[in-house]
C-alpha cells in the first residue's frame, strides 16, 4: 500500500510503524512536514518516510498513493482534506477532522459532493476489542434501551503537561480539550445511544496547572514526570505558567434527542488515570475502563453478572490498548477489498459537533440547543444548503 503523509508528526510517526507491522507492503512514498516531529519514531522502526515535499499540492501531484494520511495540526484538516478528496484520492485524517462549527458544516458540504467512502478517520477507540464487546452485549438485549451514561477520560500529570506544552494548548490550532483529545470518547457514546445530542451544558477551567501548584512553589524537587512526553510544533518548556488557553478540567451533561442522558468528566492531572464508563439500560447495566482493562455486564431484573471480561494491549509499545493495530489491519482490508469500517466521517462529525458545543456551553454558562445546528448541518450534508439561512447563529443558548 502506497501512502503519502501530510503532517508527519508523533501519532503519524507511530501509526506508520503499526500499519508496516500489519502490512509488508506498506509504503510510505513521500510527506509534507516542515519539522516532522515523527521521523524519529519512524527511522527507529526502520520504516523510510520517501521524498519531502515543500506542499500538499507537490505530493500529491507527484505521487501515485492508495492512502492519504492527514496528522497536521487541527486547523489545517479541512484544507489538506479537500485537496485529497479533489485529488480522488482516499484520506485517512487523524482526529478530530476539523475545528470549528463553520468548518464542520463546509465539510458536510464536501461529503455530499463527494460521498461518504473516501474520507476515513482516525478516532481508533471504536477498533477497540472492549468497545466491540460492549456494542455486542448491547446488540445482543443485555443492556435494554440506554437510560443514562456516566463517562470520564482523564490523563496522567505527564500527559496534562504535554497538552499545556504542545501546540494544543491553543484553542485557536488545536479547538478545546474536549474536542481535541475527548472526540474518541464522545463519539463511543453517541454511538451506544444511537441518538444526536440535543441539549448540553458544561462547566470547567484550568485549576491545577497554574503557577501557584508549581513543584517549585510545593517544594517537589522532581520536574522530569512534567517533561517526560515531549512537544512538537511551537513546544515550550512551561508547564504552570504556560501561555496556552486550553482548559485542564472540564464536566459536562447532555441529553439526547431520544432523551437519553449523559455526564462526562475529564480532567488532566489525574495520578492514577482511569478512562471509565457506565452504561445503563433499562435490562441491564455494562460498565468498563480502557485503561484498568474490564468489561463487566450485570443483569437488571437479579443483579447477576453475565459478562466480566479483562483487557491486556498486544505489547508494551502499544497505544490506545490494541486499538491502533485492529485499525491499521481494518483500514487495510477496507482499501484491499473495500470491506466495512466501524466509524464514519459523519461519527466523527457529530462527535466534533458535541465537543464544541460543550465548549460554548461553558463559555456562555448557557444549555446550548442543537437542533438549528442539526437543521443547517443537514442542509450541507444533503445538498439543500442553499434553502437554509447562514446568518443564523452556529449554536444557540437557552
Amino acid at each position: 500500500m502506497r501512502v503519502g503523509i501530510i503532517g508527519l508528526g508523533f501519532r503519524l510517526g507511530y501509526l506508520g510503524n503499526v500499519f508496516a507491522e500489519m502490512d509488508p507492503d506498506f509504503q510510505i512514498v513521500g510527506y509534507v512536514d516542515p519539522d516532522p516531529a515523527g521521523m524519529d519514531r519512524l527511522v527507529e522502526g526502520g520504516i523510510p518516510a520517501g521524498t519531502s515535499y515543500a506542499t500538499p499540492e507537490e505530493l500529491i501531484a507527484s505521487e501515485q498513493m492508495d492512502l492519504l494520511m492527514i496528522g497536521s495540526p487541527n486547523h489545517m484538516h479541512l484544507d489538506h482534506i479537500r485537496l485529497g478528496l479533489e485529488a480522488g484520492l482516499t484520506v485517512f485524517s487523524e482526529k478530530p477532522i476539523v475545528m470549528t462549527m463553520e468548518q464542520s458544516y463546509a465539510l458536510a458540504e464536501l461529503l455530499h459532493q463527494y460521498g461518504h467512502d473516501r474520507l476515513l478517520v482516525g478516532l481508533v477507540l471504536r477498533y477497540s476489542p472492549l468497545y466491540k464487546d460492549l456494542r455486542q452485549a448491547q446488540a445482543d438485549g443485555r443492556l435494554g434501551d440506554v437510560v443514562s451514561i456516566e463517562a470520564s477520560e482523564h490523563i496522567q500529570p505527564y500527559h496534562g503537561a504535554f497538552f499545556m506544552r504542545d501546540w494544543r494548548r491553543y484553542e485557536k490550532y488545536a479547538g478545546g480539550f474536549m474536542l481535541e483529545k475527548c472526540c474518541h470518547d464522545l463519539d463511543l457514546y453517541n454511538g451506544v445511544v444511537g441518538a444526536r445530542p440535543r441539549f448540553v451544558a458544561s462547566f470547567g477551567g484550568r485549576k491545577s496547572f497554574t503557577p501557584t501548584n508549581a513543584p517549585e512553589t510545593a517544594g517537589i524537587n522532581d520536574l522530569e514526570v512534567y517533561h517526560r512526553k515531549p512537544s512538537g510544533w511551537l513546544g515550550s518548556d512551561k508547564v504552570f505558567d504556560s501561555d496556552g488557553d486550553i482548559v485542564d478540567f472540564q464536566t459536562a451533561i447532555v441529553e439526547y434527542e431520544n432523551g437519553a442522558s449523559m455526564t462526562f468528566h475529564t480532567n488532566l492531572n489525574v495520578p492514577d488515570e482511569f478512562r471509565r464508563f457506565c452504561v445503563i439500560g433499562a435490562k441491564g447495566m455494562a460498565e468498563g475502563d480502557f485503561v484498568r482493562g474490564f468489561l463487566d455486564v450485570h443483569r437488571a431484573h437479579d443483579n447477576a453478572k453475565v459478562i466480566a471480561n479483562t483487557y491486556q494491549a498486544p505489547s508494551d509499545k502499544s497505544q490506545h490498548y490494541g486499538a491502533d493495530e485492529q485499525m491499521a489491519e481494518d483500514v487495510m482490508r477496507h482499501i484491499k477489498d473495500g470491506a466495512p469500517l466501524p466509524v464514519s466521517a459523519l461519527d466523527a462529525l457529530e462527535a466534533g459537533i458535541l465537543a464544541m458545543a460543550m465548549d460554548e456551553a461553558r463559555l456562555t454558562r448557557k444549555v446550548v440547543d442543537l437542533e438549528p445546528v442539526w437543521a443547517r448541518f443537514d442542509a450541507a450534508l444533503h445538498g439543500t444548503a442553499d434553502g437554509v439561512s447562514h446568518a443564523a447563529p452556529s449554536l444557540t443558548a437557552v
